[in-house]
């Protein structure tokens, strides 16, 4: 109890000490500040409801996952349960994907993001306390630059069929333009076959919120004539904004939160 009364005043200090200006929600709010005595079973169903919150887009922003929750994240993201997760989103995409009438003129798109959606970073992840650590853009570079993240299998099949049903498949993805060749090598190697368009960050879009650099690529694609029937995404901001599909999928990811 005292290391964590410690943690908390030392990141106080940290952010009072910052050029940012002082956001309490971006911190690692703690969830339980005076433990029960069942303080094992309190702590799983606290990041049980956290994990909740954070998948019904509940919380407001935030860097990192609580203190308490470290090991209930790894043993959701390292066990069955994410894994049954991702293969019900990816169930019930296909289920919707196989009803829907396609028009004679192919202009029919399903929207993909790449991590977390169809690349999985849990390899990263594992070396930096599955989200406690707060993200460091150089560290995760260099991560991408290996081009070594496998495939989330359920994603892979859903893409697969998609692709059969004759669906465009455009990837939108929050990557730069620079890291381009080592993420088409990595979806390669991972299985990504054939897709249709890879959009990507370019230099004007540095600095902008996911929601809105999103927005504006498929305000692009519909400009083109295009139909956005599915999208599926690990984060809200993959999905909501403006020219919004038809449908939306949000596949479960408890470790970052992108605005």
């Amino acid at each position: 109890m005292n290391s964590l009364r410690i943690f908390l005043l030392f990141a106080l200090f940290s952010v009072s000490l910052s050029h940012e200006p002082f956001n309490s929600h971006l911190l690692p709010r703690p969830l339980i500040l005076e433990y029960p005595h069942e303080s094992s079973d309190e702590i799983r169903l606290q990041c049980t409801s956290w994990r909740f919150g954070v998948e019904a887009n509940n919380l407001g922003p935030w860097k990192t996952i609580p203190v308490e929750c470290a090991e209930y994240v790894r043993d959701y993201m390292t066990g069955r349960a994410y894994e049954i997760d991702l293969e019900r989103v990816a169930n019930e995409s296909a289920i919707y994907a196989r009803n829907v009438e396609l028009g004679a003129d192919g202009n029919d798109v399903w929207v993909f993001d790449v991590d977390e959606t169809l690349l999985s970073n849990l390899p990263y992840y594992v070396e930096h306390g599955y989200g406690l650590e707060v993200f460091d853009e150089m560290e995760f570079s260099k991560w991408v630059e290996k081009a070594r993240a496998p495939a989330i299998m359920s994603s892979l099949k859903l893409f697969e069929e998609i692709q059969n049903l004759g669906f465009k498949t455009f990837l939108l993805t929050g990557r730069r333009e620079s890291h381009r060749g080592v993420t088409v090598d990595n979806l390669i190697n991972a299985g990504f076959h054939n897709w249709d368009k890879l959009i990507l960050r370019g230099p004007d879009d540095h600095g902008k919120q996911a929601t809105v650099y999103k927005s504006e690529r498929r305000s692009e694609m519909v400009k083109e004539g295009y139909r956005i029937v599915g999208n599926s995404g690990d984060q809200w901001s993959d999905i909501l904004g403006s020219e919004m599909s038809l449908r939306s999928f949000k596949l479960p990811n408890p470790m970052y939160y992108i605005p």
